[in-house]
This record gives structure tokens, C-alpha cells and sequence, in this order.
């Protein structure tokens, strides 16, 4: 395959025309959220974590965040009071308190001198806010070789404070990216396969097939799941992409390409497997309304809407750039897009149609997980 590299220039060029990125500073950090309002939180280079008010779609305060942001994976207590997010390059996770901005969380995922340890994206909070969930890897740094070590869960007191330590840790499963907690305190981990997993015990379960699945003429599904999203209704939904064979033959060429979901219902445990359209272009998450969980919202390059009972795209609006994420306000009636840039898109969710952009003090927002809550 022909490859072409854009010349040295193109990137000098580019440099110059992207502001510097800088700290957004403080900005009403003592300013308390709202019980009872609704939120949107997210980080940005190089060390901010900003809160979105989505009654008047505007940035209602800034928080410093110690060290570097990235990669601003984000999860939010159950009570709607603390953001815990995984900063200084998969190093370290820091949970800050919005009312006042202060740390009241930071641990270092390396637990030995001689031990290297990530959290990617898979962290997540007891339903009591008591606890933070993450998963680690471990690498054994030795004086002429290094020694991979297996995936842990490691669980925290989550008002720790600084240099918190794990009350304990359980073998976890390989290649786990994002995981959320059930009402019923399991972990869903998203992996080859979706686990329902005890972190109690450490002794899990496959709740839904993914590689492994047995689904009579169709191809194994590719999933990209690294932003841990759900929605108001509790929904934890990962899109698949997927072959549906025709006739006898596994010939890619006369295939039907689809889009499905993977969902766990975090209230009850419902788990679910659907299709709901076409495959025609690359979405990185998706996600369904919590007023009308028959419409499935994705977007990249473009937002785009579906029905999924009849497996139809029923609009799709231009965005003025690719964003990673989609989420939605409890009513169902706003779309927010975030990640790339430092903009968060409004669209409306009916219309499709953008009723707000909003500029975020600081730099990009790279691959951040932003997330939407009700304080």
C-alpha cells in the first residue's frame, strides 16, 4: 500500500496557527454547584477541569488539576459531588471535589520502586461513593529486562486524600478498557467480552459474549470502547461494527456491514446485543436517548441519528469539526459533543440542528471522557 507523508512544513505551519495551549486558571472555584441542576464536566490541557452549567449552556466554574491533565478519562461519584480522573500520562488518578475544587483523592498507580503502573480508562465508583475501582497494569522494571505483570483491580478508600493506598487488589481480566458499576455493586468491564465481575471476591462472569459470540452468520464484531459513558436512563452502551453473511459463503464483498450496540442496563442488569444500521461511516461513541431509548445518536465526522427499530438513519447533521464523544442531558433533548478540540457542540436532539458552542478556556480536549450529571 502507498503511503505519503506530509512534508516537515505542514506541521510548522500548523503550529503556528494553533493558539499556545495555557492553564485556563482558577475561576470560581468556590462557587457551589446547584442540588438538583444539571452538569457537565470535562478536562482540557493542560491542567484544567471545567464544569458546564446546561441550563444556560455556559462554563460555570474551572478547577486546577495537579500535574497534566491527560488523558482526562472522568468519572463522577453517584452523589454528584467529586470528578475522579485519570491524569499525568496514565500515571496517577486524582478525584476533586467541584463545590470547592479542592483534592480530596490522588493515588500513584505504581505501588513498588521497581514497578511501572497504568490505569488506561477503566476506573469507576461504588454506588455509596465510598470507593474508586481501578484497573492497572503492572510492569516489573528490572536492571536488563522488563517483566509485564497481569492486570489488577485495585480498590480505594475514595476520600483517601493524597498518596492513597489500595485497601486491596484482585487479579482482573487482560485487555479491559472501560468498565461502570451496576446498582447491584458489580463491575462491568468491557474487554474480548463484557464481564460482570465482584470486587469483593474477584470472581467473574461473561455478561455479554463479544469476541466469543455464537451468532449464526455473522462475522466477530470490532468494538472501540475507551470513554466510559452512560446516559441519564443508567444505560452503559458500546457500538460494535459487524459483517452479516449472505447466502452460504463468508464472502466479505456481498455482506451486509452493520452498526449494533452492546448495552448493560446498570439498574436492573438487563444486558442487550442489537443491530441498528448500516454500516456507512465510523462513529467513536454512540449513544441512546434516556426520553426515547429507540433513538441511537453516534458521531466522529458527523452527528447522526437512528432509529433502531427499524435499523434506519433517520438524520445527520455536519459538525464544524470530528468530536470523540456523545452524550445527552436527562430530558433528552440536547446532544453534546466533546473531546478533539476545546469546543463543546450543542445540537438540538430533535432537529438535529446546533444551538450552542462553547469555548473552553485552555487547550484541547484530546481523548477526555466528558460526562453529564445531576448534582
Amino acid at each position: 500500500m502507498k503511503q505519503t507523508f506530509a512534508p516537515r512544513w505542514c506541521g510548522l505551519l500548523l503550529a503556528t496557527m494553533l493558539p499556545a495551549v495555557a492553564s485556563a486558571g482558577s475561576l470560581n472555584t468556590d462557587k457551589a454547584l446547584v442540588p438538583g441542576d444539571e452538569y457537565l464536566v470535562v478536562g482540557n490541557y493542560p491542567d484544567n477541569l471545567h464544569v458546564v452549567d446546561l441550563k444556560t449552556d455556559a462554563l460555570y466554574k474551572t478547577c486546577p488539576v495537579p500535574g497534566s491533565v491527560g488523558p482526562a478519562t472522568l468519572v463522577m461519584s453517584p452523589d454528584g459531588s467529586t470528578a475522579y480522573l485519570v491524569t499525568n500520562r496514565f500515571d496517577e488518578v486524582h478525584g476533586i471535589e467541584l463545590d470547592s475544587c479542592k483534592v480530596v483523592f490522588q493515588a500513584k498507580m505504581s505501588q513498588r520502586p521497581v514497578e511501572r503502573a497504568k490505569a488506561l480508562f477503566a476506573l469507576s465508583l461504588s454506588n455509596d461513593s465510598k470507593q474508586l475501582y481501578v484497573i492497572q497494569t503492572p510492569t516489573t522494571l528490572n536492571a536488563d529486562h522488563y517483566r509485564i505483570g497481569e492486570p489488577r483491580l485495585a480498590v480505594y478508600d475514595a476520600r483517601a486524600g493524597e498518596d492513597a493506598k489500595p485497601l486491596r487488589t484482585l487479579p482482573a481480566p487482560r485487555q479491559v478498557t472501560v468498565m461502570a458499576t451496576g446498582h447491584d455493586g458489580s463491575l462491568y468491564m468491557v474487554g474480548p467480552d463484557i464481564y460482570k465481575f465482584d470486587p469483593l471476591t474477584g470472581k467473574h462472569t461473561v455478561a455479554i459474549p463479544s469476541r466469543n459470540w455464537k451468532r449464526p452468520r455473522y462475522a466477530p464484531p470490532d468494538v472501540l470502547s475507551v470513554w466510559p459513558l452512560k446516559n441519564a436512563a443508567e444505560d452503559f452502551t458500546v457500538l460494535y461494527t459487524t459483517a452479516k453473511f449472505k447466502g452460504k459463503t463468508d464472502d466479505p464483498a456481498t455482506a451486509d456491514w452493520i452498526y449494533g450496540y452492546f448495552n448493560v442496563n446498570l439498574k436492573t442488569g438487563k444486558v442487550e446485543t442489537r443491530d441498528f444500521g448500516p454500516f456507512t461511516e465510523i462513529y467513536f461513541t454512540g449513544a441512546r436517548s434516556p426520553k426515547d431509548p429507540n433513538l441511537m445518536f453516534g458521531v466522529l465526522n458527523r452527528l447522526a441519528k437512528y432509529d433502531v427499530k427499524q435499523k434506519k438513519l433517520l438524520a445527520a447533521a455536519e459538525i464544524p469539526h470530528s468530536h470523540y464523544t456523545v452524550s445527552l442531558n436527562r430530558e433528552g433533548s440536547k446532544v453534546y459533543l466533546g473531546g478533539t478540540w476545546n469546543i463543546l457542540s450543542v445540537y438540538d436532539a430533535d432537529a438535529l440542528k446546533p444551538v450552542a458552542s462553547i469555548a473552553l478556556p485552555g487547550g484541547d480536549m484530546g481523548a477526555a471522557s466528558p460526562q453529564i450529571f445531576t448534582r
